[in-house]
């Protein structure tokens, strides 16, 4: 029998520019959190189990405050992001403290996921209609191996007023498929113009341009892959204290070279999130428009 696909949230981030565990933070009329959307929308798309990852440091508080609410509704697992938890031969460096980023967060599940799965960010909200869209084609990639997919979003659609924001910039081709995906940071609106920093210099992009926004499916094989990736970057760059591990790094050295496709898909749904605290009321209103419209419950769990 067909296992139905696995949604696996990264939940582990500092949340340093927010000041806070943000993961946790009320957003909902009945006191939900983003996570609290996705997993009701999951459940509802058809996903069959949750994983998050997480950090020993909130954990007690995590379990008291979000798993518990789950319970007969979707089994849980939980996974922990920690930065000494390293492939053989490897080490952090001393006065490193930063994370080493979702890349390396979602290789804390591969000896726990054997079946095809969905990557999301603890603090996006994607809509009902990403997941759906998403669990179908997870659905349809059971038993293959490097075919894997994403939901993408126009950039102009995911921007903050309160300050810059990192993206995963993608080109898809002609055959629907992604041809490359590039890590883009200090994206932000002024007046009509969106653009990026790129060593101090400003590039413009369309509105339009689709961006990954962590909303990935994976069938297993790919662990392995990001775990070779995982070890070259650590051989480049381990010993510095801020350098980074992306998924779209991996994914694009992977479409690239030609081992993997990833296909690309649209949706309708509004995306919103909580970069910044400020961003919050904005997100309380969005989601309170959706209840009002009776696309959510007053009350999910």
């Amino acid at each position: 029998m067909m296992k139905k696909p696995t949604l696996f949230v990264l939940a582990a981030g500092m949340g340093s520019r927010y000041g806070g565990l943000k993961q946790l933070d009320s957003i909902g009329p009945s006191g939900e959190t983003i996570m609290d959307y996705s997993i009701f929308d999951a459940i509802r798309a058809g996903f069959g189990k949750v994983v998050f990852v997480i950090r020993h440091d909130f954990e007690d508080e995590f379990r008291a405050k979000i798993l518990a609410k789950y319970e007969n509704h979707i089994p849980v697992e939980v996974v922990f992001q920690d930065i000494a938890t390293l492939p053989a031969g490897f080490a952090p460096a001393e006065d490193r403290v930063k994370p080493w980023g979702t890349g390396h967060a979602v290789l804390m599940a591969k000896d726990i996921i054997n079946e095809p799965f969905a990557v999301i960010n603890a603090d996006d909200f994607y809509g009902k209609d990403s997941f759906k869209v998403l669990c179908d084609a997870l659905n349809e990639m059971n038993g293959k191996e490097n075919e894997y997919c994403m939901v993408a979003f126009q950039v102009g659609n995911t921007l903050s007023e309160s300050g810059t924001v990192s993206r995963g910039v993608c080109r898809k081709g002609e055959d629907g498929c992604l041809e490359t995906v590039t890590e883009r940071h200090g994206i932000m609106r002024r007046g009509a113009t969106v653009s990026y920093l790129l060593d101090d210099v400003e590039y413009e992009i369309a509105d339009d341009t689709l961006v990954s926004m962590n909303m990935w499916g994976f069938t297993p094989d790919y662990f392995a892959h990001s775990e070779k990736a995982f070890v070259e970057f650590l051989t480049a760059h381990g010993k510095e204290q801020k350098s980074e591990f992306y998924i779209p790094s991996v994914v694009n050295d992977l479409i690239t070279s030609g081992q993997s496709k990833v296909k690309v898909y649209m949706t309708p749904s509004l995306w919103f999130g909580v970069t910044y605290a400020e961003d919050k009321p904005s997100v309380k209103a969005q989601i309170a428009a959706l209840v009002e419209k009776g696309e959510y419950p007053e009350k999910l769990f």
